[in-house]
């Protein structure tokens, strides 16, 4: 099961986050990147909520 992504606002921009077993970051990615991404393609496969970049793995 991976985990769900959450909003990071540092103030200046926004990210979203996954974290690992310990709690510590595991990946990260800059929110304006992933709605760019999200809207260039349409995904193959639905995913549950919070799982919204896993579509087409």
């Amino acid at each position: 099961m991976t985990s769900k992504r959450e909003l990071i606002d540092t103030g200046t921009d926004k990210r979203y986050v996954r974290r690992d077993e310990q709690g510590r970051f595991k990946e990260v990615v800059d929110q304006g990147r992933s709605l760019s991404a999200d809207a260039r393609h349409d995904a193959k496969t639905k995913v549950k909520p919070g799982q919204g970049d896993k579509g087409d793995r």
